[in-house]
């Protein structure tokens, strides 16, 4: 596994400010760092932030690891590049049962929204449900921030390199309903990739892949992802998975 050189965890300049880094990248990550660095907002998702400033500001950990982790039972060793997810709690408000990426709101301590806010927010979230250890991740591009209009979040993604991968897994039971890391090769095989189709009439990209159904904004930002990283597939457009009112 390729590591930092110089960095031991997030980079971090004065007064403890949480920093990007691409340095000691793995190669197989250089299309996604062009991507981060090129993509626009509206090449992403059509909801974007209200212009009044509106929305509850939030992270998500977009975690990128070789696939070498040693989970329990070995699970995750040797399947190549992976992404974390985790399912959340069944009894949540918002978004229950949703596979997603690990995240959630700012909190005060986290700092500026404008500034490094985010970049800790996104990992202390990942820590608190997921047990990640922060000291392993390599931060290394944000995307533009993004609106999820059911929830009211303004969402920023923060992307990250899993350097020194260590145990996950529920921390908290009343958020997390479990925690699990899907390979890159899983969400590129078109046979795992289909199109949910809300009551509403909205259809969106979807994955099924490690018994779970991949939809909403976690599956349009892998599939946005995906694409910009030239690591799409063809895959079968008209492949449909219908939600119910509750999704």
């Amino acid at each position: 596994m390729t590591r930092a050189s110089d960095t031991q965890g997030p980079a971090r300049g004065h007064a403890g400010s949480v920093m990007l880094s691409k340095e000691g990248l793995p190669g197989w990550l250089d299309p996604v760092v062009r991507a981060v660095e090129t993509v626009r907002p509206t090449q992403l998702s059509r909801f974007l932030p209200p212009a009044d400033g509106a929305g509850r500001q939030s992270a998500v950990l977009i975690l990128f690891g070789d696939g070498t982790r040693e989970g329990e039972g070995g699970d995750g060793a040797g399947r190549g590049p992976e992404l974390l997810l985790m399912e959340r709690a069944g009894s949540l408000r918002s978004h229950p049962g949703q596979p997603a990426f690990p995240g959630g709101a700012l909190d005060p301590e986290d700092g500026d929204p404008r500034g490094d806010g985010p970049l800790r927010a996104a990992l202390r979230e990942a820590e608190e449900e997921t047990g990640l250890d922060p000291a392993g991740v390599q931060l290394f591009g944000v995307l533009p921030k993004l609106y999820i209009p059911v929830s009211g979040f303004v969402v920023t993604p923060v992307l990250g390199w899993w350097r020194e991968p260590t145990p996950v897994g529920v921390v908290d039971p009343a958020e997390t309903a479990r925690v699990f890391t899907v390979p890159v090769a899983d969400l590129t095989d078109p046979a795992n990739r289909v199109t949910t189709l809300h009551p509403s009439g909205h259809r969106g990209p979807a994955f099924l892949v490690e018994s779970a159904l991949v939809w909403g904004f976690t599956a349009g930002l892998i599939d946005r992802l995906l694409h910009f990283a030239g690591w799409e597939r063809p895959w079968d457009r008209e492949k449909q998975v219908p939600l119910d009112w509750r999704a």
